[in-house]
């Protein structure tokens, strides 16, 4: 299974839905709050080009936030990403 990490913001919607999507599918993640770090805000920045939340890792891969997400699900390509073995086994 996929090694999936999902940052967010505290009352944050996208970040509730893309959850609720991961849940939905049996997804175990792990979520970083980053509401009070901006120095994890500053760097989600540099890697991802975006300063919104949710920001979703598969693998250490970036794959967007909710939208694109469920973008992915919807054109059949979420379920193969999150059936990955991660890169640590």
């Amino acid at each position: 299974m996929a090694d999936v990490v999902i940052y967010t913001k505290h009352f944050c919607s996208y970040c509730v839905r893309a959850k609720a999507l991961l849940a939905k599918k049996g997804v175990a993640f792990h979520e970083i709050d980053v509401s009070r770090d901006p120095a994890m805000r500053r760097w989600l920045t540099d890697v991802t080009g975006q300063s919104t939340v949710p920001q979703i890792f598969i693998n250490g891969q970036s794959v967007g936030g909710c939208d694109d997400l469920h973008e992915l699900d919807r054109f059949g390509e979420l379920d193969a990403l999150l059936q990955a073995p991660s890169r640590d086994g």
